[in-house]
């Protein structure tokens, strides 16, 4: 079976670079050994978004009163919760089935291995198929990483996987990692009345890739809600005892101990690129000491012929990121010249309840670079929308370029903000100066006026401060 382009992987990269190579006139054929969508559509982004959606309602009714409005005490139907989120995934995933075979794409379920140059073999329970096309795109994702010393046995040491289908609402849960898929994860079962704490490495606490106030004003905001959070410490054991997790944790580069009794663990430290059983080898494709997949600019592997995308390279594991990866890719591919992707301005989105948000450098990350600087902050508590919404808690913070007044950074936390974050990465890719956002006229009353007087703040002309 003869293509111009293979795609392995199903995901928001692969399928994105599927589509796009289809519109571009290539025969394309794409390998999926599960669901189509990946990890995004059926175990990552949309069904977390569909729970902490759950959680978002149920956090609503539990404070009615405060908008005037009586209600019984509002119950939580968990497995209804769970139904839902799967509801959602099923329907998104049968969105991309569509999408497959109205661009005329050839879905080849099963796991694929590289063979000879050029080909692939797919291989699933009743036979082995061998695809051949000039050009071939790995987009086979990542997986939960697991440490060495603690494994996830998906009952009492779980992953996202288990985390999204749990039974019941564990009445104490500790997870490991304050990163995006850590919080996110630890508001929706605070919410859902779990007990829970956070227990993460580095110093900085949650969200530790963040701006370092936005990471403070999280955590603040979480251990007021009654979640506790050891940052600076590490997991060290999990032993049995009692029906219960004995967690024995340890203060990073110290000899301090605690033990913390729970019901399950949640390990969210990161991830591993699925490329084990690709025979990556075989076609002298290479890696790098973590499994990573080296890639140039235009995603193209060691060996010709061979490209890259997605989870599987060392790049931001986001799914827009993959999806942008898999169109330049292709548009390479096919003679385009694509522009390169600008991985500064690429934005971070996590979905807990504040949402935080993000593009472009932190304060300290353009101090160490020597930058001069001016910061311009705007709280929620001063602006009118968010106080009348009763979602006051948070700020935006941007960071400009004190010579040419050029937008650095941004960094946002507080209700809606991820879909605020998208005109500030266009004003970014425009190369934007403050002085443009003040005088860019934002509507009132909105949640938006917050970067709007930011900018002005920074350059001493705020109003509402």
């Amino acid at each position: 079976m003869q293509y111009d382009l293979i795609v392995i992987g199903a995901g928001p990269g692969g399928y994105v670079a599927a589509i796009r190579a289809s519109q571009l006139g290539m025969k394309t054929a794409i390998v999926e050994r599960e669901a189509l969508g990946g990890i995004c559509l059926n175990w990552g982004c949309i069904p977390t978004k569909a729970l902490l959606q759950s959680a978002s309602v149920f956090e609503y009714l539990l404070h009615a009163q405060e908008y005037g409005i009586q209600c019984s005490q509002p119950t939580v139907q968990f497995a209804d919760v769970v139904k839902r989120s799967r509801r959602v995934a099923d329907k998104m995933s049968k969105g991309v089935a569509y999408l497959m075979r109205k661009n005329k794409i050839d879905v080849h379920q099963g796991t694929a291995q590289l063979g000879n140059p050029g080909e692939v073999v797919v291989t699933n329970d009743k036979k082995s198929t061998t695809l051949k096309a000039s050009h071939i795109l790995i987009a086979t994702g990542a997986r939960a990483k697991a440490l060495p010393h603690i494994p996830i046995d998906g009952t009492r040491v779980i992953g996202y996987r288990e985390a999204l289908t749990l039974p019941n609402i564990p009445k104490r849960m500790l997870i490991m990692g304050a990163g995006a898929i850590g919080v996110e994860f630890a508001y929706f079962y605070h919410t859902m009345g779990s007990k829970i704490t956070i227990v993460e490495y580095l110093p900085q606490g949650l969200l530790p890739k963040e701006d370092a106030d936005i990471s403070q004003a999280l955590q603040k905001i979480f251990t007021k809600k009654g979640m506790e959070v050891y940052a600076g410490w590490a997991v060290e054991q999990i032993v049995e005892k009692d029906n219960a997790l004995q967690v024995t944790i340890r203060k990073a580069n110290g000899e301090e101990t605690k033990q913390i009794e729970c019901d399950v663990v949640l390990s969210a430290v990161g991830i591993q690129p699925n490329t084990e059983t690709l025979q990556l080898q075989q076609v002298g494709i290479q890696t790098d000491k973590n499994g990573f997949i080296q890639v140039d600019d235009y995603y193209r592997c060691s060996q010709s012929g061979y490209y890259a995308i997605g989870d599987v390279i060392p790049t931001p594991a986001l799914a827009h990121v993959a999806s942008a990866e898999g169109i330049i890719c292709v548009e390479a591919i096919a003679g385009k010249n694509p522009e390169p992707l600008d991985y500064l301005n690429i934005p971070s989105c996590t979905y807990c309840k504040p949402e935080v948000a993000s593009v472009g450098l932190t304060e300290s990350a353009a101090r160490e670079k020597g930058l001069q600087i001016k910061i311009g902050r705007f709280p929620y508590t001063a602006s009118g929308k968010a106080t009348a919404a009763g979602h006051n808690e948070g700020f935006v913070k941007l960071i400009f370029d004190d010579r040419y007044d050029e937008l650095l950074g941004a960094h946002l936390i507080g209700y809606n903000v991820t879909e605020m974050i998208s005109e500030l990465i266009v004003a970014k890719k425009l190369e934007t100066t403050a002085h443009e956002i003040i005088k860019a006229v934002h509507p009132h009353p909105t949640m938006s006026e917050a970067v709007m007087e930011a900018a002005a703040a920074a350059y001493d002309e705020v109003i509402h401060l």
